[in-house]
């Protein structure tokens, strides 16, 4: 009988406990209030429409002038020359000689790369661009350029309309490195969009990578790449490895040679 009475308390006991914890869990479950998070958000951020700058962005290029902009040093660098490309991309080259005409900034064949006055690390970067409407040449010969996070990790500006080429090569690649997951490009001479989305690498004291460079793109509005882990800074020749560098660098347009255009230019520091 003791025993009996002794196991009908237990049994009680762990009712009631289970209860209680069962009552707690019932609290959590429908009481919206104790998953309310009231910590402030940053004032708010107006916008229009798409690829319009957000209020608060950082304009590059509005069309007018080439202000943001100064000349780069000869093409961005093959692995080999990166130590000395670090020197170089943070000096004074003069003004950007590109020439902008009809709210667009278009390169002039020959007189070189030109990289933003202002350095960055981790940005979404807005940028619009359009290649010849008459088409000249075939595969990397059509309507080449590029735009350069830190003014070392590319993604390929290229007329990748009906225009076959090394996929790791063609409009939205990460160069060298990565092929987009869709082809979506546009006609040549119509505008086309890229908005992206980069995570700087970052790196211990001893130069070694504590976390390796990442990026999204969409292009056109379609996503082409998804958080890619980056190699390096972008080769065209073997494979990338990183090498140390300052955290924000300037954001690079190449002169590959053709007639490539660039307008609505801004970016918004993540």
């Amino acid at each position: 009988m003791k025993n009996t009475l002794f196991t009908l308390l237990v049994f009680v006991i762990f009712f009631a406990f289970n209860t209680q914890l069962f009552a707690q869990d019932q609290d959590l479950e429908w009481d919206p209030d104790l998953t309310n998070d009231w910590t402030p958000v940053e004032d708010s951020v107006s916008t229009g429409a798409y690829g319009e700058p957000p209020s608060d962005a950082i304009v590059l290029f509005d069309g007018t002038d080439l202000s943001e902009w100064s000349s780069a040093p000869g093409y961005f660098p093959d692995i080999p020359g990166v130590p000395d490309y670090l020197d170089a991309i943070r000096q004074d080259h003069g003004e950007a000689p590109w020439k902008v005409e009809d709210g667009a900034m278009h390169v002039v064949p020959g007189t070189g790369n030109i990289m933003t006055k202002q350095e960055f690390g981790d940005v979404h970067l807005h940028i619009e661009w359009r290649t010849p409407e008459e088409i000249d040449g075939d595969g990397q010969g059509r309507g080449n350029s590029g735009v350069f996070l830190m003014g070392l990790y590319e993604i390929q500006v290229l007329d990748s309309w009906q225009n076959p080429t090394y996929s790791n090569g063609q409009a939205g690649a990460i160069y060298k490195q990565k092929a987009p997951m869709v082809n979506a490009s546009k006609a040549p001479g119509e505008w086309q969009t890229y908005d992206i989305f980069f995570e700087r690498p970052h790196f211990d004291e001893d130069g070694s990578v504590i976390k390796p460079a990442y990026v999204t793109v969409l292009h056109n509005g379609v996503l082409i790449h998804h958080r890619e882990k980056l190699q390096g800074p972008t080769v065209y020749i073997g494979l990338s490895e990183y090498v140390p560098h300052p955290r924000k660098m300037p954001i690079g347009l190449q002169d590959h040679g053709d007639y490539v255009s660039f307008r609505n230019i801004w970016v918004r520091e993540l």
